[in-house]
């Protein structure tokens, strides 16, 4: 069993703030040696994806990016699936739409896996509450959720988990830019080492999901390609 050197004693508080604390210690000062070494890099996550030719697979008659840079609630997850369903109500199918999701900044731990979430205690950092339970969030809440877990008035159960979107055509990617920096911040609350914590991070980002260099690029390279812009964020 993988072992969690979080503290779970009294002062866990305190530990919470200081990964908060180190996470906002990281000022422009500091980001010269994480975007130099972006600068350097040709591979992401460590593969040999290319994240350019990843956007030429934005297909379709109508397609659309949503900029997600902090968690708000469902709407970066359900605005794309609305998006699909009325498209396909006025009479284009989902595979004649295209539709890419950016997170970037705090929508970062969105792209990762449940082992994340519960080692760095990301719903306490990135402040997002299980919608259950109104407490900090253990697991990615929108990684293969339960079946039926998510309602919208007027349409009843919607399918928004990352998966099941991807299953209907939609892309994510997630800004590596990001993770330089709140894994930086994060492995100094911790006092670990910055290159193994983004190292984890990489390791842990969900399948299908494509690390970009920035967010900001990754939402000018899919206007580049005709999608329309909305944010989600």
């Amino acid at each position: 069993m993988a072992t969690n050197n979080i503290p779970q004693s009294s002062g866990r508080r305190g530990f919470i703030g200081s990964l908060a604390a180190g996470a906002a210690t990281i000022g422009i000062a500091n980001l010269a040696a994480p975007l130099q070494s972006l600068a350097e890099k040709t591979t992401y996550a460590g593969t040999s994806a290319d994240p350019d030719a990843w956007f030429n697979q934005i297909k379709g008659k109508h397609k659309i990016v949503y900029d997600s840079p902090h968690p708000n609630g469902l709407f970066p997850f359900a605005w794309p699936r609305v998006f699909l369903l009325t498209n396909a109500a006025t009479g284009t199918p989902e595979n004649d739409c295209g539709v890419v999701v950016v997170l970037r900044h705090d929508s970062i731990p969105f792209a990762m896996e449940d082992r994340l979430w519960e080692k760095y205690k990301f719903g306490e950092v990135f402040k997002v509450n299980d919608m259950a339970t109104g407490k900090p969030a253990t697991r990615n809440p929108f990684w293969k959720p339960a079946a039926g877990t998510y309602k919208v008035p007027g349409f009843g159960v919607i399918s928004i988990g990352i998966n099941e979107l991807q299953d209907s055509g939609v892309m994510f990617c997630v800004c590596e830019a990001a993770i330089t920096v709140y894994s930086a911040g994060i492995a100094e609350g911790m006092k670990k080492d910055a290159a193994e914590v983004k190292a984890d991070w990489m390791k842990g980002v969900l399948p299908g999901i494509q690390p970009v260099p920035s967010g900001v690029w990754a939402l000018g390279r899919a206007q580049e390609k005709g999608c329309g812009y909305i944010f989600a964020g």
